[in-house]
């Protein structure tokens, strides 16, 4: 692929483009949503299948004139048998929408994103003698996530996971990939050609950074405020946060923990917050809208993510840091090797899922409000040249004009 400039508008019209997920609604979901309108923006008719959630109700709605039809959402899981039962009847949902879709035109290609890594079984009714091409948006390695979760009979379950990759990446015409290391897994494992794979990174519009009100609201009459945004799970790594809180308050630091986002494990980790004696200076906000998010990020003093060093998170990119990047702000992680190529100066990095070194990090930060400074300098500076959505666009397009013009 060219280095990103402007794709020529209207390079896709009359193209009729299906974009499928299955584990968050749009427009929340933002990657997809942005990829949506950018094909809309080059001409192209867009129809995105998503499930509804309590914000995003079911039914077919006309949103910035891109088409979005919510399925009834299955009930989350956390059981190896829930999320056989939870994939099964949202492949099952989103099939019956995709052939009534299907009735009324052709679509000229499909789009699917996982997790999971059977979306292909959505639509593969719709790939028949002469099929419109696939596409493949890989979000999460299916395999590594498996592992991640640490589930009983584990081993089962990755090999399935690997089995399922395998066909998707042998039924798909083209990878979107998020880094360079899933464009690697995609050419070694998936044994694509690198000209079958593009990279298009996850990270907001600039756009989205919006002037931002200063408030010391959120910091609840602490000292510091700390800040991270993401999903409640195990493999997320808030357990080791909570734990650094501890170890920071130990160290005299008076500080307060805004976390924002939902997940599995909320209750959970509530429960442990009150363990170790931090509640007090723990908040769990839930789903926030952008404008009181952006609010949150840019009044701290430091935003984190504590993402357990594993094969997964090695090898992904979390769209957190690069909001965290986007608002100039100072970054404390675990040493990953894609967590360090996209934040680099912006960060500093804790030992391996080492929550004291996490906390000493996170103390370096609030001591040297210069240092503080230079680092969000570094990553705002970062993301408006190389990882804001704007530079992904054209990248995004010519994947498209390439896949089509082979099989026209």
């Amino acid at each position: 692929m060219t280095s990103p400039s402007a794709p020529p508008s209207g390079v896709l019209r009359g193209r009729r483009l299906l974009l499928v997920v299955q584990n968050l609604p749009v427009p929340f979901d933002r990657r997809v949503w942005q990829e949506a309108l950018a094909l809309r923006d080059s001409g192209a008719g867009v129809t995105v299948v998503c499930p509804a959630d309590d914000r995003h109700p079911e039914g077919r709605f006309v949103i910035d004139k891109v088409t979005v039809i919510r399925y009834r959402a299955v009930a989350e899981a956390n059981t190896p048998v829930g999320y056989v039962r939870e994939y099964w009847q949202s492949i099952r949902r989103i099939r019956k929408v995709v052939r009534k879709e299907r009735s009324s035109a052709e679509f000229d290609a499909i789009h699917i994103c996982n997790p999971p890594d059977m979306l292909f079984l959505a639509v593969t009714d719709v790939r028949k003698s002469k099929r419109p091409p696939l596409i493949f948006d890989q979000h999460d390695l299916g395999p590594e996530l498996v592992r991640a979760k640490r589930m009983p009979l584990s081993w089962l379950f990755v090999a399935i996971a690997m089995a399922l990759e395998m066909i998707t990446y042998r039924l798909a015409d083209h990878v979107i990939a998020t880094n360079q290391s899933y464009k690697s897994v995609a050419t070694s494992r998936g044994k694509k050609r690198p000209d079958q794979v593009t990279i298009v990174r996850s990270g907001p519009q600039r756009s989205w950074i919006q002037d931002v009100p200063p408030t010391l609201d959120w910091h609840r009459n602490r000292r510091f405020l700390v800040a991270y945004v993401g999903v409640m799970g195990r493999q997320e790594g808030i357990d080791y946060l909570l734990e650094s809180v501890r170890h920071l308050v130990e160290q005299g630091l008076d500080v307060h923990l805004a976390l924002v986002g939902s997940g599995p494990d909320v209750e959970r980790l509530k429960s442990n917050a009150d363990r170790l004696g931090v509640s007090d200076r723990t908040e769990f906000h839930g789903r926030l809208p952008d404008e009181e998010l952006r609010s949150i990020l840019a009044n701290s003093d430091v935003c984190v993510n504590p993402d357990e060093v594993n094969e997964l998170n090695d090898l992904s990119t979390m769209n957190k840091i690069l909001e965290y990047m986007a608002l100039s702000r100072p970054i404390v992680q675990f040493d990953v090797r894609e967590g360090r190529f996209s934040a680099g100066d912006a960060s500093l990095y804790a030992d391996a899922n080492d929550s004291r070194s996490f906390a000493d990090q996170i103390s370096i930060v609030l001591r040297d409000p210069g240092l503080a400074e230079k680092m969000g300098r570094a990553g705002h500076r970062r993301f408006t040249g190389e990882l804001c959505w704007e530079a992904q666009v054209p990248l995004l397009v010519e994947a498209y004009q390439t896949v089509l013009e082979i099989h026209d």
